[in-house]
């Protein structure tokens, strides 16, 4: 952990516990009378979970069926538990519409409706994060799962919350002191398909302190991934050739890829209650990853063979030698405050938040290339260094204007910069001597073979960006009918450009029975660009092998949207839900070619983002949780998601899908209670359908094998229960097809410069967690 990011941590925990004890002595906040003699148990304590229920469950858990307006989804975190998802992103691959892009055994970026991760908002506590992506995007990875009170996913944009919500919203709710009445402590091992064991520890006390209750936890997680792709290339197609896997065979290429680290969390929450119905709270987040992304490459002139190199005697078929290793430093921190009290005749609310987050990243390649007359090293060392800085301010007062209307106004400020440093050593070239044939004749020779790489002076880009919004927002309710309509009007100034745009929103909901109700939702959304793509430098192999040139006129892309949605109660808890969704997009922003050659030399490319259109996206969405007790099976709940997702846009080519949307997910599992010897177990299979992504120059489909995971779970007595949990147990492979021309023509014409097969697999995941609350 570095100096920087210790004092940092210090410091966030430093000012957390400075107005814990402020407010815990202050005036303004006492202490509530106590209940009389004969009341029943408090309120506060009727609506804190003990310990105990957290981590014994005695029940199985549903969907949650919300009151809100908006049409929102709620899930718990006991609906996840008991798989024992290990970050945020995990849980997510078990609720309606949400796809992945990652690598196998990872969830990172989240694509609700499957669209790129930019266009869904990540919120955690209701709030905004930075994160390491340009597109503005966090990567749901870097949340422990432990943290999670529940996860909210809002279909269509409110204007109480920033427009930055075209496919939708997620919101990441954190425990708060009000979720938590003692503690528990967590403790395990996850086992890989290579042998390899990482650990999983944490821990979580919640309680009364002083005039309010006070919520500390603390997890540590290790993380790995041990990766096996295999690369075969050719020269044409079976487009163009039935026989090709013969007749156009280039090369192959086999890579072991170990992605090895650990994550560090730390969270916080201090809320305070009044008498008079005011409320502080004040929350902080610490999370660091320390990670290591080790690859090592070998390309091959043989289907099948894996011999020496063909420098060697007698010649074998290994083509290069290539090794790749990155280190990642990542830390992300927050502190929020909010303060909500009766004033000027209804309720005001201020909030104030600060979100910092930092990487360093540390990049070496080394490659000895064996298929020349001589073999040649070559070597590059690159250093990136982001720091992404949100400060913002938030006002809003709601008051009541009639018996069934209400309304709400506020204000919201942010200030963000972000800095990135790019260091990239001059490259290292030279040609070894011809009985080199093998990487480790090079490496045993550091007096013969010196490797130095010299970095420029670096001057960090730098982006400024301000926003200043503003929203008024209508309620009521009567007869059976709930219903919402606001406006947002949201400016951006950044440094290299402006813009602001009117955002209306409106959602109704029908109750037609007390089990049967429909929601309507309508609004416009925006979606800013990504940074990379409007700061005017160019990115060498920022996009693959192709250099990226960004377009500081760029326009943020905006959408029209509306959702229609049906929901029926069944029994006491479960739910079933159908909806179907529009969005139409104008101003879309895609990276087209420029036909310029790219810094990596012929068959690569310069491209500009720009905007190129318009294009839609729409789909159907359908959602059941519900206990089987119809059937008679009282100790057996099921729940099944299934999205259908398309879209359409026009490019050079064609008609096609928004870039790597899948065409459909599909999840669905059982939980099993066994009462008499205080067991369960259950299962969940994920299925994702293809993405097809189009550029000028390159063409990609990807395809996802099936998921399975299995849990066993035993409790033992009222304070403890062990839990093994099988993940990936089909081993789910990722395949992708990679279609490459050298030039538009070529694309058009279906004349291939490369036709590229690659898949990777990583094995099953086995896990041994046991938890004990006190």
């Amino acid at each position: 952990m570095s100096t920087r990011t210790l004092k940092a941590a210090c410091l966030l925990g430093a000012a957390s516990a400075a107005i814990c004890i402020g407010f815990s002595s202050n005036a303004l906040a006492q202490t509530p009378p106590a209940p009389p003699a004969d009341a029943p148990e408090a309120s506060e304590s009727a609506a804190i979970a003990k310990a105990e229920t957290i981590v014994v469950l005695g029940q199985i858990t549903y969907r949650n069926r919300t009151d809100t307006v908006e049409p929102v989804l709620e899930y718990g975190q006991d609906f996840f538990q008991r798989f024992e998802p290990l970050t945020a992103g995990d849980a997510l691959k078990r609720v309606p519409s949400v796809t992945f892009l990652s690598d196998v055994i990872e969830s990172d970026g989240a694509r609700m409706r499957g669209l790129d991760p930019g266009y869904t908002q990540i919120l955690i506590n209701g709030e905004k994060v930075p994160g390491s992506n340009s597109d503005r995007s966090f990567f749901m990875d870097r949340i422990p799962a432990e943290l999670i009170d529940r996860v909210e996913l809002v279909r269509s944009s409110s204007a109480r919350r920033s427009g930055d919500a075209m496919a939708g919203t997620i919101n990441v709710v954190l425990r708060d002191s009000f979720n938590l009445d003692g503690g528990y402590v967590r403790a395990g091992a996850l086992n890989f398909a290579d042998g390899e064991f990482k650990e999983s520890v944490g821990a979580v006390w919640g309680g009364a302190v002083g005039a309010g209750r006070l919520l500390l936890g603390a997890n540590l997680q290790g993380r790995y991934n041990p990766k096996n792709k295999s690369s075969l290339r050719f020269s044409d197609s079976p487009e163009n050739n039935a026989s090709f896997l013969t007749d156009d065979f280039d090369n192959r290429e086999d890579q072991r890829d170990t992605r090895d680290g650990k994550d560090y969390s730390l969270n916080s929450s201090y809320i305070i209650e009044g008498d008079d119905g005011s409320r502080f709270e004040i929350d902080a987040l610490y999370v660091k990853t320390d990670r290591t992304e080790d690859e090592r490459s070998y390309e091959y002139n043989s289907l099948t063979a894996s011999t020496g190199s063909v420098r060697a005697t007698p010649p074998g078929a290994l083509l290069s030698d290539n090794a790749n290793v990155v280190e990642i430093d990542q830390t992300n921190y927050s502190l929020n405050g909010r303060y909500r009290t009766q004033a000027f005749g209804g309720k005001t609310g201020f909030k104030v938040g600060y979100a910092r987050f930092e990487e360093s990243e540390a990049e070496v390649e080394e490659e000895i290339d064996f298929n020349r007359s001589v073999p040649r090293f070559t070597g590059d060392f690159t250093f990136l260094d982001i720091v992404d800085d949100e400060t913002s301010f938030g006002v809003d007062h709601e008051l009541e204007l009639s018996g069934s209307v209400d309304a709400e106004l506020g204000l919201f400020w942010q200030a963000k910069s972000r800095e990135v440093s790019l260091r990239e050593a001059t490259r290292n070239r030279f040609n070894l001597t011809s009985g080199v044939h093998s990487w480790n004749q090079f490496s045993s020779n550091p007096n013969q073979y010196r490797v130095t790489y010299t970095f420029p002076i670096s001057t960090p880009e730098t982006i400024e960006e301000d926003r200043l919004d503003g929203f008024v927002l209508l309620t009521g309710e009567s007869a059976g009918v709930s219903w919402e309509a606001g406006l947002r009007y949201e400016t951006t100034e950044t440094t290299y450009n402006s813009f602001s745009y009117l955002l209306p929103s409106a959602h109704i909901i029908f109750d037609l029975t007390k089990n049967d109700r429909v929601t309507a939702s309508a609004a416009r959304t925006v979606r800013r660009p990504n940074f990379n793509f409007t700061t005017p430098i160019l990115l060498e192999a920022e996009l693959g092998d192709n250099d990226l040139l960004g377009n500081p006129d760029l326009k943020p892309e905006t959408a029209w949207g509306a959702d229609l949605g049906y929901e029926r109660r069944i029994g006491s808890s479960g739910v079933v839900g159908v909806n179907i969704f529009y969005r139409a997009v104008s101003d879309l922003i895609e990276a087209a070619n420029t036909l310029e050659e790219g810094s990596e030399g012929p068959g690569t490319f310069i491209f500009q983002p720009r905007n190129t259109g318009e294009g839609s996206v729409y789909g159907i969405e359908v959602d059941v949780s519900t206990p089987l007790s119809f059937i008679g099976l009282e100790n057996t709940g099921v729940f099944l998601n299934a999205s259908w997702l398309d879209s359409d846009i026009d490019d050079v080519f064609g008609s096609r899908r928004f870039n790597d949307q899948s065409d459909y997910v599909l999840n669905f599992g059982f939980i099993h209670d066994l009462p008499v010897l205080e067991a369960a177990f259950g299962a969940t299979y994920r299925k994702q359908g293809d993405a097809f992504g189009r550029v000028v120059g390159e063409e990609i489909t990807t395809t996802y094998g099936a998921d399975l995971e299995v849990f066993v779970e035993k409790r033992l007595g009222e304070s403890f229960t062990l839990r093994l949990v099988g993940s990936n147990l089909l081993n789910g492979s990722k395949d992708e097809t990679f279609n490459k021309f050298n030039t538009l023509d070529d694309q058009i014409n279906r004349s291939f410069d490369e036709y590229e097969l690659e898949s990777e697999d990583a094995g099953r995941v086995i896990q041994l967690i046991g938890r004990y609350a006190f």
